[in-house]
This record gives C-alpha cells, sequence and structure tokens, in this order.
C-alpha cells in the first residue's frame, strides 16, 4: 500500500520492481478513508482533524505520520488531499539538500495545498530550518549575495498543509516534531485486516482468491499490507502458470514455498541469518557485524532489514554484547535450544 516508502522492513522478492508490478501497487492504493483498512483509531481521529478543518473553512493543521515501512503512510497521505479536494505535491527528505530546493516548491504551492514529504528525519538542516518559519508563518527567509552584503528577503507563501512520513521519528528533531498539529503513530496489521486487504486487492487485481487462501498470505505477511499485496502477486502468478487460477490454502503454500517464504513470513535471509547465529556462533551473543559477514550481506542490511522481524516475532535478542537468539529461534529452525537460551524455559512434573 505504501509504495512510495524509501525504507522496507521486508526484502523484497526481487530487487527491482517492474513498471508493470509499480502500476498495480497504485491501483491497489485505497483512495478515501472509507476505503482505507485497518488503524482504526488514526482514521477516527484523522478523519475528525479533516471535518473540522473543511467546516472551518481553513486548511488543518500538519499532520506527521510515524510507524514501520508499508503500512500506509504514502497513502493516507493521498487520501488527505483528496478528501480536502486539494492537490498533492510530493517529495521526500533526502531530496531536500539545500534550503533553496525547499524555498522553489514552498514559493510555488497555492492555496490550501497539500504537501507530502516522506522520510522526512531525513531532511538537510537548512531546509528543516526554513521549514518551520514556513509551517509557523507561511513565509520563508531566501538571502540574497554572500558576506556582508548578503541580505534576507522575506517570501510570503500560501497556507498549506504539511504531511510528513517517517519510520523513525525518534530522529526528528524536538523543534519540527512539536510544529505538527496531529501526530498518528501506525500500528502492524491483525491478520483479520491483512485478510481484508487482500480481498480487496484480489478483486482489483482480478484474481480469484479463496478464504483459506487469504487466511494464509495474510498469516505470512508480517503484519504488513505492503508485504501481503507483493506475495498475492505472487501467488497469482503461481496459480496461473501451474495451477486453475483460484489462490486457495494449498495453492498459497505451494507458491510461498517457491518463493523462500515460510509460514512465519521468513524469507532466505532471516532464515540464513538466524542459522548463521545458531549453528555458527551457539546462538550468539555476538556482534552484527560479525553476523553480517558471516551471511555476505551488509551491515545495515541486517539492521534494518532482518532485525526488526526477528526481535517483533520473538526470534532475535539484542543484548549489550550482542545478538542472541532465542528458544523461538532454535525450534524453528528444528535444533533444541539450551539451556541459558532467552525465553527457554524447563520442563516440569506437569509437562507430558
Amino acid at each position: 500500500m505504501d509504495g512510495l516508502d524509501h525504507e522496507d522492513e521486508w526484502s523484497d522478492l526481487s530487487p527491482l520492481v517492474a513498471p508493470g508490478e509499480r502500476d498495480d501497487e497504485t491501483s491497489l492504493r485505497p483512495r478515501t478513508l472509507d476505503e482505507f483498512v485497518g488503524q482504526p483509531r488514526v482514521r477516527e481521529q484523522l478523519q475528525l482533524v479533516l471535518q473540522g478543518a473543511t467546516r472551518r473553512g481553513a486548511p488543518p493543521d500538519h499532520v506527521l505520520l510515524s510507524g514501520p515501512p508499508g503500512l500506509g503512510k504514502t497513502s493516507l497521505a493521498m487520501i488527505i488531499a483528496a478528501e480536502l479536494g486539494r492537490p498533492i505535491r510530493i517529495t521526500s527528505g533526502p531530496a531536500l539538500e539545500r534550503a533553496g530546493d525547499l524555498a522553489a516548491m514552498l514559493s510555488n504551492l497555492v492555496e490550501g495545498e497539500v504537501m507530502f514529504i516522506d522520510e522526512i528525519h531525513r531532511i538537510a538542516r537548512p531546509a528543516e530550518e526554513m521549514l518551520y518559519l514556513a509551517m509557523e508563518d507561511f513565509r520563508v527567509d531566501v538571502v540574497v549575495g554572500k558576506g556582508p552584503g548578503a541580505t534576507s528577503i522575506p517570501l510570503e507563501i500560501a497556507p498549506f498543509t504539511l504531511v510528513g512520513a517517517t519510520t523513525r521519528s525518534g530522529s526528528l528533531t524536538g523543534p519540527l516534531r512539536d510544529r505538527f498539529g496531529f501526530t498518528a503513530h501506525m500500528e502492524f496489521y491483525v491478520p483479520e485486516d491483512l485478510e481484508q486487504v487482500l480481498r480487496r486487492s484480489a478483486v482489483i487485481l482480478g484474481v480469484d482468491l479463496r478464504p483459506d487462501g487469504a487466511e494464509e498470505i495474510a498469516g505470512r505477511s508480517r503484519g504488513t499490507p505492503r508485504i501481503a499485496n507483493r506475495l498475492l502477486r505472487r501467488v497469482r502468478d503461481y496459480a496461473e502458470v501451474r495451477a486453475d487460477g483460484a489462490v486457495d490454502r494449498a495453492i498459497a503454500r505451494a507458491a510461498l514455498k517457491v518463493y523462500d517464504v515460510d509460514e512465519l513470513g521468513l524469507d532466505r535471509l532471516d532464515r540464513a541469518v538466524l542459522s548463521a547465529l545458531v549453528r555458527s556462533f551457539g546462538g550468539g551473543p555476538v556482534g552484527v557485524a560479525t553476523l553480517a559477514v558471516a551471511v555476505g550481506e551488509e551491515q545495515t542490511t541486517v539492521e534494518e532489514v532482518c532485525e526488526p522481524y526477528l526481535v517483533r516475532a520473538g526470534m532475535l535478542a539484542r543484548t549489550p554484547r550482542g545478538r542472541v537468539a532465542t528458544a523461538l529461534a532454535w525450534s524453528h529452525l528444528g535444533l533444541t535450544a539450551p539451556p541459558d537460551a532467552p525465553g527457554w524455559a524447563a520442563p516440569t512434573l506437569f509437562d507430558e
């Protein structure tokens, strides 16, 4: 759903997304709050913010959307513009390297327009400082000239609504965070909501998705709609090539086995990390740099792609001495956990 985020928690099934795939991602985006599945608290709060602003005839407060990748932050930004009936201008934090880049965009905004900055925590400091004044007073100060002869020219800009998205809210500076009138934190989806997402996507893509097939895919989607939609497209390919096109539980399982996605949603790299940790280092503790070398990946890949889900799934523990495999990780690999593994419970007389 949130296809424009620049970081992804899960390593995709292929390093590149084909043009047709990108078109599919765009077509699967919900257009209104009523179409948006999940995040009930965020939807209710956002609806109140937008309806209140509409009744007052003024742009709503600036909105900050935070949470892991793939949960729908970009989709919500587009929905905000659609609900307000206003155009949206999209950019990203890394693209705003200079204050002049931001000033050019702000000066071209029309009244009431929505400006969306993805990964806003990565915006350059000079541009961020200019953004403070624009968010509060709807003006920017443009510096003309250099040295002692430089002058600052105030430039009025049209009232607008800034929507910022971040996967690392803790990386935002305090002054920037405080200038948002509404902050929403996106949570991971429960399987029931993911099944609803999959049913809607199946209708749009023309996939014959059976209830048990949707349940199987949702259970392997890491609580993330973007991943659920990707898996649905891969299962669709398998069903069309090796079956009659219908996606039931058996077809979903067979397809996801081909794509190395197991019953818990772990892919090849996830299992490689766990296997190295358990088999090569006895379950840890081991430093993440050493672990990355063992699996032949960059350290940042292990830290940003694998670790978040493995920790959330209870298979990996971060300790001051390094990463440690939990008892669940040993069990998932079909091995017996040592007594000192986190999460290990010794059998009692009452255990069979």
